[in-house]
């Protein structure tokens, strides 16, 4: 049963109040719950694009901290719940969408490098060995909650000091967890990948898929 029949009676009551048909989907379309993205990151807007749905991208206003003595599973989840709760405070008649991604090497959580020689140490520590992405999802109205979490496994290949050199030069690391971005050049750093890339660029789209189902989003 479409939209507009489930509503004909209440079309039928107010319809001396539409000159169009169209005027009527027009009021549909402004009872729906706005979708909001509480985060201006690139990457995530271009993966939440994918869905074909309309969303506005906002910055959260949340201060994150990594603490270390939380695991990191636990706190990346409280990140991207933080997210969506602090900017479910200035868009209260709204759907909103957080999400954080940590990266783990030896069970410690890696944040961004506060200089090159910090950028340096990261990626030689990273040469040739294992760790994990984990990225959380988190969605509000303001009353109900949904959170999710899904982690990606990453092999570093053997990485020469040139190699660490010429990419370090490039900026790209400055600003990135772990001081490499997968979704860019880094990912030239990187032997093998197992899980999900879309969770490895931190926003994990099955999880978000399934989430705005939970909310009645059509998809």
């Amino acid at each position: 049963m479409s939209q507009k029949s489930l509503l004909m009676p209440w079309l039928d009551f107010w319809e001396p109040c539409f000159r169009h048909e169209s005027d009527f989907f027009v009021i549909i379309r402004y009872m729906q719950k706005q979708i909001i993205l509480a985060s201006t990151s690139p990457r995530r807007k271009q993966l939440l694009s994918l869905l074909a749905i309309s969303f506005k991208a906002v910055e959260s206003g949340f201060q994150e901290k990594i603490h270390q003595r939380i695991p990191p599973q636990k706190l990346v989840k409280q990140l991207a719940l933080g997210k969506a709760k602090a900017a479910a405070k200035k868009y209260r008649n709204a759907i909103i969408i957080g999400a954080d991604t940590i990266v783990v090497h030896n069970g410690k959580a890696m944040g961004k490098p506060k200089s090159k020689a910090e950028a340096e140490k990261m990626l030689k520590s990273f040469s040739g060995k294992d760790q994990f992405i984990f990225s959380a999802l988190a969605i509000t109205d303001g009353k109900k909650v949904f959170v999710a979490l899904d982690k990606v496994k990453i092999t570093f290949r053997k990485l020469s000091h040139p190699e660490i050199a010429a990419y370090i030069n490039t900026g790209e690391p400055m600003d990135r967890a772990g001081s490499y971005a997968l979704q860019d050049l880094g990912f030239n750093l990187v032997a093998a990948l197992q899980g999900d890339l879309s969770t490895a660029m931190g926003m994990p789209m099955t999880l978000v898929y399934n989430g705005l189902k939970e909310f009645g989003v059509k998809i």
